[in-house]
């Protein structure tokens, strides 16, 4: 056995049909990269996403290699900063291939850039996209994050799915195949099961057992491996919640969710419509998931987070047992429509926000009434009047955005007004 290389390196996919399962994502990719080759992507990037050791930065390695394209790759702490993206990924994109016909520009798990503190290298990504003469592709966990909606808006969205055992034990029989090992079937269907659908770590634990012991046994495997925490990403989270068979396994889909408290209440209010449609077990889905807000609430007037597990109860079993009997359910999830409209009307709250703090200083006012009792009156004047409405804005010193929120469609008016008076200023 080769122990000095990883087996997720030795043994990872050389060509796209050798990525184990994801057919649909496969297809999508292919055709826009060969979109993409002949000059007519519809979309500059793409998005990969789906859970761990699924396949993504696979699949974008072996089409590579398949294209014989160069493959720049950067990982989230290479790009954390807008400098790191220009001196690598920008100049890799502006340049041309010395020893290829092509590249592929890969920024690898984009969801660990912080919202606030990576702001330069959100923008410098979304510049990377525009400027690029190559494809670029992302690679995330979780792409709903609101931080990431701009990448959203640019990019193809290509998801993957979390791999069956099935899967992941063709993996591992190749590999043992591959490595002439003594592998016992109950042990990899252990170690497949363990891994929940994330190849890479079943590929690790498989290496681990067979170099410590020269053979992969199920009492090995059962000493020596354990269950790894998950997080599931909220459509995994939402299909588990309701289909469980188990309180345990209910109870397990909420407090594994990769989303905050709020969010995830968000999520399951959505989505007990989509799953139930008796109206009987729909009014006791929605009176367990009220029950579990109060209890959130109360944990944020009192700091009891002794109260959390009973939030937990009623998001998890109490919603997901409000059915009469089990019958599986497959349901068509869908995102929260609070939670996009807000992401959507984020920077008009900004700018409005901004407006008020700005005319609170000098009207001496608080900037709930200025919201409540000024602005709509802005809104008036800005829109029938924008040569007095130049004025206030130059006398209250307002930014051409707030401008534009104002004035609505007269904003070139507006603004026309307000390099005028300023030109005569000087």
């Amino acid at each position: 056995m080769t122990k000095k290389i990883p087996w997720i390196i030795k043994y990872r996919p050389k060509k796209i049909a050798d990525v184990v399962d994801q057919d649909s994502a496969k297809r999508d990719f292919t055709l826009w990269l060969k979109a993409w080759l002949t000059g007519k992507p519809d979309k500059k990037a793409a998005l990969l996403y789906g859970p761990a050791g699924c396949g993504k930065t696979s699949l974008v390695e072996a089409a590579a290699n398949e294209f014989r394209l160069e493959l720049v790759e950067m990982n989230a702490s290479d790009f954390r900063r807008k400098q790191d993206i220009e001196r690598i990924a920008l100049t890799a994109a502006r340049q041309r291939s010395l020893f290829a016909r092509g590249k592929i520009i890969l920024l690898d798990e984009v969801d660990g850039i912080s919202g606030m503190a990576d702001r330069g290298a959100l923008d410098a990504i979304i510049e990377l996209i525009n400027e690029s003469r190559y494809p670029v592709v992302m690679t995330a966990n979780d792409p709903w994050d609101p931080k990431l909606r701009p990448l959203r808006d640019v990019s193809k969205l290509i998801g993957f799915n979390r791999l069956s055992e099935t899967h992941v034990l063709i993996v591992l029989r190749r590999i043992c195949m591959a490595e002439k090992l003594e592998c016992e079937e109950e042990a990899l269907k252990m170690i497949a099961k363990r891994s929940e659908g994330d190849l890479r770590s079943a590929i690790n634990d498989l290496q681990a057992v067979a170099e410590g012991y020269g053979r992969v046994a199920a009492s090995l495997v059962q000493a020596l491996l354990g269950y790894r925490y998950r997080e599931y990403n909220p459509f995994e989270a939402l299909r588990n919640l309701f289909n469980a068979r188990y309180i345990w396994q209910a109870k397990t889909a909420v407090t594994q969710a990769n989303l905050d408290y709020d969010t995830l209440l968000e999520w399951i209010n959505e989505n007990i419509p989509k799953y139930y449609s008796d109206p009987e077990e729909m009014w006791r889905a929605f009176e367990a998931l009220s029950r579990a807000d109060v209890y959130l609430g109360r944990i944020r007037k009192s700091g009891s987070w002794d109260l959390l597990s009973y939030v937990f109860d009623m998001a998890g079993p109490g919603v997901a047992f409000s059915r009469k009997r089990y019958k599986f359910k497959f349901a068509k999830f869908q995102f929260p429509q609070k939670i996009s409209k807000l992401a959507k009307t984020k920077h008009t709250r900004e700018v409005r926000e901004g407006i008020a703090k700005a005319l609170s200083r000098r009207l001496l006012t608080s900037r709930t009434r200025i919201k409540s009792d000024v602005i709509p009156f802005l809104h008036v004047i800005f829109m029938h009047n924008p040569q007095y409405a130049a004025r206030i804005a130059l006398g209250y010193d307002l930014t051409d955005e707030m401008i534009k929120l104002l004035a609505g469609p007269r904003a070139n008016e507006v603004l026309a007004y307000v390099r005028k008076y300023r030109r005569q200023r000087t």
